[in-house]
C-alpha cells in the first residue's frame, strides 16, 4: 500500500487566546498542496518481528523510533483495532522539517489512512480524524482536504470548497523554526481578526481578494526569531504575486500567483538567489483537488 501525504499552507491564522492545557485556541484556513511525502506500508506476519512496527526513512536526521509521529500513528491503530500483526513502513520525505507545512502531521494522517485500508478496518474520515487529534492538532485536517476552516487547537475541522485552484510558490531559508519558540514569542491580540471574509473569498474563487486578505498572527514573532523569513517574504512580494505570507509557524513563506505561468516565473527568479549561506528552498505547487 502506498499513500501520498500532502503539505499544507495557512491562508489565514489568528490566535484567539491561551488555553488551560497550554495550547492556544486558533482560527485558521488551511489548504493542502501538491508537495508530497510518500509512505509505503507492508504487513509483517509469520516472523520473529510479526508484532512490531518498523519505520525506515530516507532522511537520516529524522528519528524512526517511538517519538516519530508515523510510528506513534501505527501503534495507535494497532492498539485501538486490536491488530496483532506488525507493519513495515518506508517514509520518503520531500516536505521540509520545521517549515510550517505540517509534514509530520500529514505523514501521521497518511499512516492512519494507509493502515486502515491495508488492514481493512473500515474506519471513515470522522473516526480517523478523531484518532488523529490524539497525535497532533493539524492531523485531522488531512481527512477533509483540500481546504478547511479549523478551530480549537486546530483539530475542529469544517471543510470548505475551493472556488478555484490556487497556484503557489513555496520558499524558505535553509533553517527551520520550532513551533514552541514562535508561540512563546506570540502576543495574543485583545481583538482577534475575523476570518469570515477569507472563507467567502476562497469559496468564491476570488483570488485577488484571497491575496489581499492573507494573514498570519505568527509571522511577526517568527520574523523576530529568523530575519531570513522577513527577507524572503519581502523578496516574494517584490515579484508581484497576488499576495505573500508565511505558512504556519514558519519558516516557509509562499506567494499566491495569478496562475501557473506566474508561479514558474517567480520560482525561476528565486532559484538562483542565496539565503544565509545556502540556496533557499523553492517549490511550485497547486492546491490539491
Amino acid at each position: 500500500m502506498r499513500a501520498w501525504a500532502p503539505a499544507k499552507v495557512n491562508l489565514f491564522l489568528e490566535a484567539l487566546g491561551r488555553r488551560a492545557d497550554g495550547y492556544h485556541d486558533l482560527a485558521t484556513l488551511m489548504v493542502a498542496v501538491s508537495l508530497y511525502d510518500t509512505l509505503d506500508f507492508r504487513e509483517v506476519s509469520g516472523s520473529s518481528r510479526a508484532g512490531e512496527v518498523r519505520l525506515e526513512c530516507d532522511w537520516p536526521e529524522l528519528s524512526t523510533g517511538p517519538d516519530n509521529l508515523v510510528y506513534r500513528a501505527a501503534e495507535l491503530v494497532r492498539r485501538v483495532a486490536g491488530v496483532k500483526v506488525g507493519a513495515h513502513i518506508t517514509l520518503r520525505k520531500r516536505i521540509p522539517l520545521a517549515a510550517g507545512l505540517a509534514g509530520g502531521s500529514s505523514d501521521a494522517a497518511a499512516t492512519l489512512a494507509g493502515l486502515n485500508r491495508l488492514w481493512r478496518l473500515g474506519w471513515g474520515p470522522a473516526e480517523l480524524a478523531r484518532l488523529g487529534a490524539e497525535l497532533g492538532s493539524d492531523v485531522p485536517f488531512f481527512f477533509f482536504t483540500p481546504a478547511a476552516w479549523c478551530t480549537g487547537r486546530g483539530e475542529v475541522v469544517q471543510p470548505l470548497p475551493l472556488g478555484k485552484p490556487l497556484d503557489l510558490v513555496l520558499t524558505g531559508p535553509p533553517v527551520g523554526l520550532a513551533t514552541k519558540d514562535v508561540v512563546r514569542a506570540l502576543t495574543v491580540p485583545s481583538v482577534p481578526r475575523d476570518g469570515a471574509e477569507m472563507c467567502r473569498a476562497v469559496q468564491a474563487g476570488d483570488l485577488p481578494e484571497v491575496g489581499r486578505l492573507l494573514f498570519n498572527r505568527l509571522q511577526a514573532p517568527a520574523e523576530g526569531l529568523c530575519p531570513a523569513v522577513a527577507r524572503l517574504h519581502a523578496r516574494l512580494a517584490d515579484l508581484g504575486p497576488l499576495g505573500a505570507l508565511m505558512s504556519g509557524s514558519g519558516s516557509t513563506v509562499f506567494a499566491l500567483c495569478r496562475g501557473p505561468a506566474q508561479a514558474q516565473s517567480i520560482a525561476r527568479a528565486l532559484r538562483s538567489q542565496r539565503e544565509d549561506g545556502g540556496l533557499a528552498r523553492v517549490s511550485v505547487v497547486r492546491s490539491c483537488d
